[in-house]
Order: structure tokens, then sequence, then C-alpha cells
């Protein structure tokens, strides 16, 4: 029986899109939704970034490539190739959220959206641990996306592709119109209680 779902799929292919549709159609189905999407910051044509959103609108900086990122003040700086990440930014928006989710009102289980699991949300061990305690909690179905494998393989990610509890989806450009409702008709089984 599957408990979270993840998607997965090349950068840029649209798997934060589908995530958001996936969500809008749970919330206008009555189910509740929480957490974070990460969003593309653009100037004109160029990308210098990535902002974390909660579902609610709140934002805060992710990541700025170097030369918008300003002075670090001291602390180490954690980058991915062309951007530094504001990880105090981060997880002030993030962790929040975290905690919220496990007081789940009346029983009813929740959606709680994690857009991404990736090398830059990766450099916080407090997201790391509150990611592991989300997926072994009852109180919430995860709906998230992780990278798929290239290079090094990151620890949190390919436990979240190891589980029995998770099933995964492979977003392609091919598949990426068509795949939402295969999507949400899994993550609605996921909420129905275990007999």
């Amino acid at each position: 029986m599957f408990k979270h779902v993840f998607l997965t799929g090349p950068p840029g292919v649209g798997k934060t899109t589908v995530v958001q549709k996936a969500c809008e159609a749970l919330m206008s189905s009555g189910v509740g939704v929480e957490g974070f999407y990460t969003e593309e910051v653009r100037e004109g044509s160029r990308r210098v970034g990535f902002d974390v959103v909660t579902v609610t609108g709140e934002r805060g900086q992710l990541s700025r490539i170097r030369d918008l990122a300003g002075s670090s003040h001291g602390r180490r700086e954690h980058t991915v190739g062309q951007y530094v990440v504001d990880l105090p930014s981060f997880e002030n928006v993030a962790l929040p959220l975290f905690r919220d989710v496990g007081s789940a009102e009346g029983g009813s289980r929740k959606v709680f959206v994690i857009d991404e699991i990736g090398k830059m949300e990766l450099f916080s061990q407090p997201f790391i641990r509150a990611v592991r305690h989300t997926l072994d909690s009852s109180s919430c179905t995860i709906l998230g996306t992780i990278p798929i494998p290239k290079g090094k393989l990151l620890g949190l990610v390919e436990e979240v592709r190891s589980r029995r509890d998770v099933k995964i989806f492979t977003v392609s450009k091919e598949n990426r119109n068509t795949i939402l409702q295969d999507i949400l008709s899994t993550v609605q089984t996921c909420l129905q209680p275990s007999t």
C-alpha cells in the first residue's frame, strides 16, 4: 500500500507544474494541502535563482546566482553550480510547515507538498530530519519531487526512491500533460484510511 507520491524527471520537464495542478485539483475537492514549491526567479530571459513558496503564498529566497547573492557575512557558503544557497531563508519558510503538518485536525489526513528534495535543500540537516519524520508519520501523504539520479547519489533522495510506501512517477515531455489523473488517483488512494 502506497502512502506517498513522488515525481521525478529531468530539470525543467514540468514536475513543479504538475504538482501545482494536482494541488489545485485536490484543494478544490476538499483535501487539505500544505507545504512548499520551488520556483524559478527570472530577470527577463535569464534565470537568476530559485525561491521557496508555500502553498499559501509565503515566499523566501532559496538561491541566487553568485553575483546577485550578496555577501555571506562570514557564513559558510553552500553552492550548487552558479547558485549560492540561502539556507537561513529556506529554513525560515520551509521548516515551520513541517511542525504544522503533524497536527492533523479530526484525524483527517492532509497532503504535504515537498517540491523538492534536491541538492540545495539537502544542505539543511533540520530539513533532512523533518522529511524523514514526515515520511514515517501517519498524519499526511507527501506529494513531492526528487531529481533523477545523476552523478553523486543524494542519500535522502535514494532513501525516498527505495521506500516501499512510495509510488514514483517519472514526468517526461511526452506524458506531462496526461499524467495528472494517474497522480491524483494514486494520492486519493494514499489518503484512504488503511483497514
